[in-house]
């Protein structure tokens, strides 16, 4: 089945270029945007696969945009595209619902398997990076004590399994270091979400490195 991608970048030739790459590896751009607005518009009227959210726009900008779009009913995983790794926005833009994030600079034979990963409901998002990303805000006392009581209504193993999200573990990985199958991984992901009102995995993933609980 080919994957529907709606592009949104203020830059026209971000797009175009976008645009020749994925539609080079048989996926299709259904609709760019040149702001957030635009981008939730566009959701709504093409109901695509993924989103490739620019965090830097004019107008409605993308993390806006970005928790607008998760706020939808069954709304497609939003991928932030940056210029440079480790740009404070991206930890924003995680925080307000994105599936993860990408470079601008990623190769064209990666950006189209990683929006293909992005579309089958994964994570994009390298565990190194996951790190750089929270090892601030993973110091603070405050931040810690707050995640931590967050994560109380969890089983002991749904911790256990919220804590390998964190090491970035996929579902397999955590089903074979926890003697679990995977449809078992699935259930516990799915009612962590549900229990801390989480968008998805990656926000989980967040909130074990704050909590201490990832290594």
């Amino acid at each position: 089945m080919t994957v529907r991608v709606l592009v949104a970048d203020d830059e026209p030739m971000v797009c175009a270029h976008l645009r020749t790459i994925l539609g080079a590896a048989g996926i299709e751009v259904v609709a760019t945007a040149a702001d957030g607005a635009e981008a939730v518009e566009g959701v709504v009227l093409h109901s695509p696969d993924v989103v490739l959210m620019d965090l830097r726009m004019p107008g409605v900008d993308g993390i806006t945009a970005i928790a607008r779009i998760v706020a939808l009913p069954d709304p497609p995983p939003v991928v932030a595209l940056t210029t440079f790794d480790g740009d404070e926005h991206v930890h924003r833009a995680l925080r307000a619902g994105a599936a993860g994030y990408l470079l601008k600079s990623t190769p064209p034979h990666d950006l189209a398997g990683l929006v293909r990963v992005a579309a089958a409901g994964h994570t994009v998002l390298s565990r190194s990076a996951a790190g750089r990303l929270v090892d601030r805000s993973a110091d603070e006392h405050t931040t810690r004590r707050r995640a931590q009581a967050r994560l109380a209504p969890l089983t002991e193993r749904e911790r256990d399994v919220v804590a390998l999200l964190g090491e970035g573990c996929s579902n397999a990985e955590v089903a074979k270091r926890l003697f679990l199958t995977e449809a078992t991984v699935k259930g516990y992901v799915s009612r962590a979400l549900d229990k801390l009102g989480c968008s998805n995995r990656t926000q989980l993933g967040l909130l074990a490195r704050e909590a201490g609980l990832a290594g």
